[in-house]
């Protein structure tokens, strides 16, 4: 049976990820199979869990999922020997209100899962506080267990030795510690991290990491200390409806945000995804039923975007006939112009009237929740979408029909409707589940 574990922090940017990568790969290299999961609303990291181990990664949401969805997805463990869950910001942090089976923290599936916590802590400009850290985040909520904790960018011999001593009388411990100035880290962008796909180098880097974490931290110690877990059959929890039976579906550097279980869902339900490329001037195929433009960094190919022809022409051409969606970046295509952040404007498709702008940056950041006004692809008028936004660009018009109304996590009405006109369709948030 697989053995489950969760890897969380007090905060974001401590090194959760850089920690996930680096055991998932040593494991793997010591012929172990290794599943990693993602908690909360992530894109990127993922595709890095893959990129460390060879098996698809997939986010896991109790905002967003019931409890049936958690367990269909975290069921593709089965067959593995060790499961490691990724954490989202700091372990208790999620949202106000709950969702459908939690807040949306990390806490939520380490809770559900029946895993224990492997805290990274950053004793930084500490020594005993950082156990004192540690010790209330094993005992704020009753039903976690705290596995132990790894420290990172220790300052030296002795910081350690101060702080392993402090973490020693509460009864904490302690797996390994890594020093400050031989850090692992991996490239940062306004979203998170780059895209796995971006780097060439992401193979040696990850090797890098594993290597290096290995070195400090006892690699048997951490694997006891993981619950021997039994998945349950996988079923059929996704309840993913799919946009169309064949689904023309952007894939490239500028459209590579979509959660990987709703292409499952997709799949699963017996749907066809005919892939293109934009940057590469491609149209989607005219067999197609649906077409999807998820999000990425459009923002960043703007000038190129807006240069080729047979794309636009191709999507113009397309949604004359059937429906198109676009979420995000890919709302952001749909519209009638970007600006960049060196406040160029370049044209877009101009099949919804949307103007957005990333020289006057304002961060949208949160989960959705959206009821429907019209229809949208798999989705009738009325539905309740629950969805995550994250972005800097500014609305500078968005002229068209709301799409829907749209609620932020506290239940408060926000802006951001998405928009529809004619067979076209779009929103800023990024879909992960309807509510049933």
């Amino acid at each position: 049976m697989p053995a489950g574990l969760v890897i969380s922090a007090p905060a974001s940017g401590v090194g959760k990820t850089t920690l996930t990568l680096a055991l998932a790969r040593a494991w793997h290299n010591r012929g172990l199979k290794v599943q990693c999961l993602k908690s909360g609303p992530d894109y990127i990291d993922p595709a890095f869990h893959a990129a460390a181990t060879g098996r698809a990664s997939v986010n896991v949401d109790s905002w967003a999922m019931d409890r049936v969805t958690i367990e269909h997805l975290v069921s593709r463990a089965v067959d593995a020997d060790v499961v490691l869950a990724e954490g989202s910001m700091g372990l208790f942090d999620g949202v106000a209100a709950r969702g459908v089976s939690g807040n949306g923290a990390t806490a939520d599936i380490a809770e559900m899962l029946g895993w224990p916590v492997l805290l990274v802590i950053d004793p930084s400009g500490q020594a005993q506080t950082a156990a004192a850290i540690a010790a209330g985040l094993r005992d704020y909520r009753a039903g976690l267990r705290l596995a132990g904790v790894v420290l990172n960018r220790v300052a030296s011999p002795r910081h350690e030795d101060l702080v392993r001593r402090a973490l020693a009388d509460v009864g904490i411990a302690v797996f390994g510690a890594l020093p400050r100035h031989a850090e692992i880290s991996l490239p940062k962008r306004h979203l998170g991290l780059v895209q796995a796909e971006e780097q060439a180098e992401i193979g040696s880097l990850i090797d890098e990491a594993a290597r290096f974490v290995a070195e400090h931290v006892d690699l048997d110690a951490v694997l006891r200390s993981a619950a021997t877990w039994s998945p349950r059959p996988a079923g059929n929890g996704l309840h993913v409806t799919p946009p169309g039976q064949r689904i023309a579906l952007a894939r490239d550097a500028a459209f590579s945000f979509v959660y990987p279980h709703m292409l499952e869902g997709w799949r699963a339900a017996g749907a066809e995804i005919l892939t293109f490329s934009p940057l590469a001037d491609e149209a989607p195929d005219t067999s197609a039923d649906v077409c999807w433009l998820p999000g990425g960094y459009p923002e960043l190919h703007a000038g190129q975007l807006a240069a080729n022809a047979r794309f636009a022409g191709g999507l113009r051409a397309f949604a004359a006939t059937s429906p198109v969606h676009g979420e995000c970046g890919g709302y952001m295509v749909l519209g009638a112009g970007l600006t960049d952040a060196d406040g160029a404007r370049h044209e877009m498709t101009g099949l919804l009237g949307l103007e957005t702008s990333f020289a006057k940056r304002r961060m949208h950041l949160g989960y959705r929740l959206a009821a429907l006004a019209a229809p949208m692809p798999g989705h009738q008028a009325g539905a309740r979408l629950r969805g995550h936004e994250f972005h800097y660009s500014t609305i500078l018009a968005q002229p068209d029909t709301p799409l829907a109304v749209v609620h932020d996590a506290t239940g408060a009405v926000i802006a951001e409707t998405g928009s529809r006109r004619g067979r076209a369709t779009g929103t800023f948030f990024h879909l992960i589940a309807e509510d049933r």
